[in-house]
């Protein structure tokens, strides 16, 4: 089921959320970190989540709902905490995967063959994936495999954050982005996956108002954007599930699963397709929030409809 929101030109209440923190404290983290160490520099995370847990209501919400279906009963305080702990760690370890040092964390890989395989043949595949975990581990693991080039397509807007964040981190980091909403996207990304490449889409937001699919996500009607599927439809592509799965102390699993193989889909078959890959979409990350609730970072409504979303 597809839903088309009033044509009315707003952005996605994400987009308009508030960024918080500074480039200039994440630099000050950055520089703490490598001198300090990982384990010493983590407790510094304990007095910024607590601001964040004080501090952010409108994500409080979202969370608290989130997390009451992910965990099948009420959230306590203390799993609202460490959902937002969980979150600064995955921020605090991109430090490190951002200086090469990978050898700091225990990652293991599932799917690594069929991703070999892959690469192996020359076919590349856009990797789909959610604000779930973490991507810095996920492009370790490629850069320890030989011929594995991964990058990211995301919004520009999006993308000039990263960026930042990046810039903040570690100046000397090149980050690969594709910036999407331009008219030359497609075109990018296409030549990429003919190279062999695999591009990541995280899938679970959308830019604007934009055509919505209803799903079925923990056991309530959620709405999912359509357009990256439709990007991998479009283009004819493989598309592969892909998450990085923080699970505490340094510890991380990556995750890849196919999702859905658009190379001989007709025209006319394009939408029935497309939806099928959705629900699949949802289905996988259904599992993961529930094998890994503290994981999903959205801090959005997703349960809340296309129209509500209008209205507001």
């Amino acid at each position: 089921m597809r839903l088309t929101p009033d044509k009315v030109d707003r952005r996605a209440e994400w987009l308009t959320a508030r960024e918080r923190g500074s480039a200039g404290l994440l630099r000050l983290m950055a520089l703490l970190s490598l001198k300090a160490g990982r384990r010493l520099s983590r407790v510094a995370l304990y007095p910024i989540v607590a601001y964040f847990f004080l501090s952010a209501p409108r994500a409080r919400r979202h969370a608290r709902r989130y997390l009451r279906l992910a965990l099948g009963r009420r959230p306590t305080a203390r799993d609202r905490f460490r959902h937002l702990l969980y979150f600064a760690s995955m921020i605090h370890d991109r430090v490190y995967f951002n200086h090469a040092r990978a050898d700091l964390f225990e990652i293991s890989v599932d799917g690594a063959e069929s991703m070999r395989a892959r690469s192996a043949a020359g076919g590349g595949a856009l990797l789909l994936g959610a604000h779930m975990g973490s991507f810095e581990a996920i492009h370790a693991v490629a850069r320890q495999e030989p011929g594995l080039q991964v990058l990211m397509a995301m919004y520009e807007e999006n993308a000039r954050k990263i960026g930042r964040t990046m810039a903040a981190v570690n100046p000397a980091a090149s980050s690969k982005i594709i910036p999407l909403g331009r008219i030359d996207a497609m075109i990018s990304i296409s030549e990429r996956l003919h190279a062999g490449h695999f591009v990541g889409i995280l899938a679970d937001r959308t830019l604007r108002e934009e055509p919505m699919q209803a799903v079925t996500l923990l056991g309530e009607r959620a709405y999912l954007p359509t357009g990256p599927m439709r990007i991998a439809a479009i283009l004819g592509c493989s598309v592969v599930f892909m998450a990085g799965l923080y699970r505490g102390a340094n510890r991380y699993h990556v995750l890849f699963e196919p999702l859905a193989d658009f190379s001989g889909v007709e025209r006319a078959a394009r939408d029935a397709a497309v939806a099928a890959a959705i629900d699949r979409y949802a289905a996988l990350l259904d599992r993961c929030c529930r094998g890994d609730p503290y994981n999903w970072f959205n801090f959005h409504d997703l349960w809340r409809t296309p129209a509500a979303r209008g209205a507001r």
